[in-house]
């Protein structure tokens, strides 16, 4: 048996590692190259796996749940609740819309109207494993497609628990043997009908209580023993059990590892969970791909090929059709609406499930099973080549406005100061320091900016500076500073985040939007915050005080006193800004005091250590120095 054992995993593991590069080299993508195997060591072709295929799939399901913990980790609940629109509107007319179409066309064929139903239904879901992996590959998850998209496959993920509620509603055969029935609900059953609302909504608020307030000691006691693969084991254990919990009480484990994630976003130990837990997923959504492409029933393809690719070619044309519709009514432009159509148009992994679900359930027969088995396992083995024909033959034609991610730069030299963003306000930073002989090492995540400023003759690296490895690679260690001058506060704060996690010892400096950026950095513990605009609003004050005839001197200092009482003033703003009635009161009362101290006579004695272009403090520092 160990030896079977031992012989499968080399046959799964041999063929995904024999033709992936193959397929990643054509440009073809990896879960192409995985399905591939699959093809190749199943029974049509080597027969190297026969039924065990399923088995594995099914364990294999295992890296769609770590998938969606790691999406999960990447929404915090802020941004979660920014998609409630794109999730509750786009996501459920999408399977309302899809599941009445598909379910229409199988009542053409003569099928009753529960089974058609029952079809529909399992046809809206799309690959929630297949899509987001090719995105994540293509960098094209930040784009508005991809945002889309998550928010569709988020809904799906959700709908399977009304879906397999309606599921017995619609028995029209005779029902298998209990023995044989799906145990994913064995707790719920056992409860009273009255009682089984509570149990799934108290189980969903303890998985966030839970994971808001014990899982991150839990977190703390094990990363302070240094044993990383301890670390690795915990997060392991956390998602497998919550994984069980769900499907303990009817509920997606998908969804209920989803939830863990955004509840954790917030987390000191968010990115060790994610770059402990990824290989993880990597390995068992490539076995899951294999174990699909292994399943395909080529012997009733064979026996049936116009019906099988007809059902195939239908059903893809028609929930491309209503994902284009939508994609229309929500706004998405041309080439980002193409993305989103033809990217969810297959049938999903979760179908497998549900299928096997409504065979149990006397729902649908044998045959019609097995048929559409084929049919979603073609589609999704489909799903690479149509991502490919969009990206090669048809966004050429239409011209694409959102660009795909590409491969981080390796970093060639360390120096003592790392700027993070390039654009107008870190351009001017990073230009001014070399032009004064300090060694500066550039990093902007923006492509096409990038190859730009290569052809101005500056040496700027491509890649995501927030991200550890790539800071490690860029000299952090030893650097003295990093300057943060990125567009997105939000990647700031991440930024900042992992720097004071792993380089504290570099100091700091952060541009900051505005005041509300500022109060979010001060809140981090940053110090050198420089907001964007402030040094040049004050600029165009003084040149129109200036201008109106005021004595220059006059303006500098008056300029001067109002940038050092407006930072005094961020700090005790800062600790108010949550409370907004007493934010407010104390806003004003700051203004009329700024106001009344630059129009009295007692500005003079504020002044009294402000010199205009002088530094007095560093100037004392430095004649110490000279005669000490």
């Amino acid at each position: 048996m160990n030896q079977s054992v031992l012989l499968q995993a080399i046959v799964y593991l041999a063929s995904g590692v024999f033709f992936v590069p193959i397929a990643k080299r054509l440009g073809l993508g990896s879960v192409l190259g995985y399905l591939l195997a699959g093809v190749m060591i199943g029974p049509a072709v080597l027969g190297l796996v026969g039924k065990e295929s399923h088995d594995i799939m099914h364990f294999a399901e295992f890296g769609v749940i770590i998938m969606l913990f790691l999406v999960g980790l990447e929404l915090e609940p802020e941004r979660l609740w920014k998609l409630r629109m794109p999730v509750l509107g786009m996501g459920g007319l999408q399977v309302l819309l899809t599941a009445v179409l598909t379910g229409g066309l199988a009542l053409t064929t003569g099928l009753p109207w529960q089974p058609s139903l029952a079809l529909g239904m399992i046809l809206a879901m799309s690959s929630t494993a297949i899509v987001l992996q090719t995105l994540n590959e293509k960098g094209l998850m930040a784009t508005a497609a991809g945002q889309n998209t998550f928010a569709v496959l988020l809904f799906q993920d959700i709908a399977v628990i009304p879906i397999l509620a309606i599921m017995p509603l619609l028995a029209t055969y005779p029902v298998a043997s209990a023995a044989d029935h799906h145990a994913h609900a064995a707790l719920i059953d056992s409860l009273p009908g009255w009682l089984r609302p509570f149990a799934v909504v108290g189980a969903v608020v303890g998985l966030v209580l839970v994971g808001r307030y014990v899982m991150g000691p839990v977190f703390r006691i094990i990363a302070q023993t240094g044993l990383r693969e301890v670390f690795i084991a915990t997060a392991l254990l956390m998602v497998v059990s919550i994984s069980v919990l769900m499907e303990m009480v009817g509920l997606s484990p998908a969804l209920g590892a989803f939830v863990a994630g955004v509840v954790l976003a917030n987390s000191e130990y968010k990115h060790e969970l994610e770059s402990d837990i990824d290989p993880f997923k990597g390995l068992l959504l490539g076995l899951f791909f294999i174990s699909v492409g292994a399943a395909i029933n080529f012997d009733l393809i064979l026996e049936k090929p116009l019906l099988v690719v007809g059902i195939v070619i239908a059903v893809m044309m028609a929930k491309a059709v209503v994902l284009a519709v939508l994609g229309k009514i929500f706004k998405l432009k041309t080439d980002q609406n193409l993305l989103f159509a033809l990217g969810l148009c297959q049938v999903g992994e979760f179908a497998f499930v549900l299928f096997s679900f409504a065979s149990q359930n006397g729902i649908l027969s044998k045959e019609i099973v097995d048929m559409m088995t084929a049919v979603v396992a073609i589609s999704m083995g489909l799903t690479p080549l149509v991502f490919l024909a969009n990206e090669k033959l048809l966004l050429p034609r239409i011209g694409t406005k959102e660009t795909e991610e590409k491969e981080q730069d390796a970093i060639e030299e360390k120096n003592a100061v790392i700027v993070a963003g390039f654009g107008r306000y870190g351009n001017i930073v990073g230009r001014f320091l070399r032009a004064n002989n300090i060694g500066t090492t550039v990093l902007d995540f923006d492509s096409d900016r990038v190859d730009i400023l290569r052809k101005l003759g500056m040496k700027v690296y491509y890649g995501d500076a927030s991200r550890y490895d790539l800071l490690e690679s860029a000299g952090a260690a030893d650097a003295k500073l990093m300057i943060i001058a990125l567009d997105s506060p939000e990647k700031s704060l991440d930024l900042v985040e992992t720097v004071k996690k792993h380089f504290p010892h570099l100091k700091i400096l952060v541009k900051a939007v505005d005041r509300d950026d500022s109060y979010e950095f001060m809140e981090a513990g940053i110090t050198h915050i420089y907001r964007e605009t402030i040094d040049s609003s004050l600029r165009m004050g003084v040149d129109a005080m200036t201008l109106l005839g005021y004595r220059a001197y006059q303006s500098q200092r008056a300029a001067r006193l109002f940038l050092k009482h407006d930072e005094r003033n961020m700090g005790e703003l800062a600790a108010l800004r949550h409370d907004r009635k007493q934010y407010f009161s104390s806003a004003r009362q700051r203004i009329r005091e700024l106001e009344e101290l630059l129009s009295s006579d007692e500005k003079d004695r504020w002044l009294k250590d402000v010199e205009d272009g002088w530094d007095p403090e560093t100037l004392r520092n430095e004649v110490r120095q000279m005669f000490p």
